[in-house]
């Protein structure tokens, strides 16, 4: 990960960081450039999943069908079953 100094726009370092939680972290930074010297405190943060892992998807889609009622369930199946026409 790169980061860079809002003040000079020089690449900066982590020096330390403090887990607030797992999701998200305080980042202790400083300059690299020695003339501009600024340091400061960035946030790191777990926004969103773009794709769900595979398990938890799984688990949703059967969730989701035991929703349905049994009439949507069995046609639900019958249009999985059923061959698709090109």
């Amino acid at each position: 990960m790169r980061i860079y100094c809002a003040a000079c726009d020089h690449k900066g370092r982590i020096g330390s960081r403090e887990e607030i939680t797992r999701r998200y972290v305080k980042l202790y930074c400083q300059c690299l450039d020695p003339q501009c010297g600024h340091t400061w405190v960035s946030e790191l943060t777990f926004k969103h999943s773009l794709r769900p892992p595979t398990q938890q998807l799984d688990t949703l889609l059967v969730e989701r069908i035991r929703n349905l009622s049994p009439a949507q369930q069995q046609e639900l199946f019958l249009q999985v079953s059923s061959p698709q026409l090109d």
